[in-house]
Formats: structure tokens, C-alpha cells, sequence
């Protein structure tokens, strides 16, 4: 794995541990930026967080639900593994507490 893609992985898992994604969490999803803004040679993403113009544009007023599909998509773009609490949120439903 790159660095960008191990730091974006690093805060999804951080994010998914502190309840972040959980559908019934009041915390609003935080943003993936990691404060490496710069995109790609081919403009088609950012080099640090993965999100497209599109998404990085849409963020701001993103409803929780959008931010979380947003979330999803970057990580896949990344090559990296979506944090279980939310692939279960991406589904509609609440991951089990352990």
C-alpha cells in the first residue's frame, strides 16, 4: 500500500472505531481529508484523501447517508478495506455491538 492509502485507511478505521459511521450515531461523519490537497496528474482524484472534485464539491452539503457513500467509494478508489461499521451503515443497518 502507498502512504496516502494507508493514511486514509488508518483515519476510516480511527473514524469506524469511534462511532462514526454507525446509523445511529449523532456525530456527523467526518470529512476524509487528510490535509494533502492535490490532485492527481490526471485531475481525476485527490492524492491524499481520494475523492473526486465532484465529491470534494458535494461534501459540504452532503446529508450523512451521501457522506458515508462518499466514504465507501474513496476507500475502493484507494484499494483499501471499508471499515465494518461502514459497509454495515452502506447496507442500512446497525453493526452488532460485540
Amino acid at each position: 500500500m502507498s502512504d496516502a492509502t494507508d493514511s486514509i485507511a488508518a483515519r476510516a478505521r480511527l473514524m469506524g472505531d469511534a462511532g462514526y459511521f454507525d446509523l445511529d450515531s449523532d456525530e456527523v461523519v467526518p470529512s476524509p481529508c487528510i490535509s494533502v490537497c492535490r490532485m492527481t496528474e490526471d485531475r481525476s482524484r485527490c492524492e491524499g484523501c481520494f475523492r473526486t472534485i465532484d465529491e470534494i464539491r458535494a461534501w459540504s452539503g452532503a446529508d450523512g447517508a451521501q457522506r458515508r457513500a462518499i466514504w465507501v467509494r474513496l476507500l475502493q478508489r484507494a484499494g483499501a478495506a471499508v471499515p465494518p461499521s461502514l459497509a454495515a451503515a452502506e447496507r442500512g443497518v446497525k453493526e452488532p455491538q460485540a
